[in-house]
């Protein structure tokens, strides 16, 4: 009988621990049901405030990281939501997200270079991402758009070699008017 006790108080402990853990993880996907159902709302800076008061616990969590950097996106704070996917990426450089969505708000600055070198970590880091392979394709075009128009303003001669181009260019972005404009989705449980 000694050796029956034991493992009963081990097996006690680790069906313990296993509802213990359940019921963290079950407080964490609230946090995040709770945060996204107030983006939903566009409870913008309630959802803020959540966002905050989890991270206050945890304060390394990429979800809910990410969920911040959306909500301060979709909030229009541009400088706060570029230094959010920033830290992202320096502190998970194997999550491709960060690096989509930190593109997508250089490419609305039109800092197109530094764009593209995110959406190339973003695929680097995932190649099969085909949001960050359309992001980039855009971020090309755009780009290309610029060096046509370039080259006919610096030799006017080859104004009519580079019009047909800049015609496609134009073509390909008048659809979506402006392009790199699709930022990852908030990750899910």
């Amino acid at each position: 009988m000694p050796h029956g006790l034991p493992l009963f108080f081990r097996r006690l402990r680790a069906l313990l621990a296993a509802t213990l853990l359940l019921a963290v993880s079950q407080a964490w996907a609230d946090a995040y049901s709770e945060v996204r159902q107030l983006v939903s709302a566009g409870q913008l800076e309630q959802a803020l405030g959540r966002a905050d008061q989890y991270l206050a616990g945890q304060p390394r969590d990429p979800q809910m990281r990410f969920l911040r950097g959306v909500i301060l996106t979709q909030s229009g704070r541009t400088p706060e939501a570029i230094g959010a996917f920033e830290r992202l990426t320096q502190d998970y450089p194997e999550l491709p997200e960060p690096y989509n969505n930190l593109a997508v708000l250089y490419a609305q600055q039109n800092e197109l270079d530094k764009a593209r070198t995110a959406l190339e970590m973003a695929v680097r880091t995932n190649p099969g991402y085909a949001v960050a392979h359309e992001n980039l394709g855009d971020i090309y075009v755009r780009m290309a758009g610029q060096s046509y128009g370039r080259a006919a303003q610096v030799d006017p001669a080859a104004a009519a070699t580079v019009a047909p181009k800049l015609a496609l260019v134009r073509e390909l972005l008048e659809p979506r008017k402006a392009p790199s404009r699709r930022p990852a989705a908030p990750p899910r449980n």
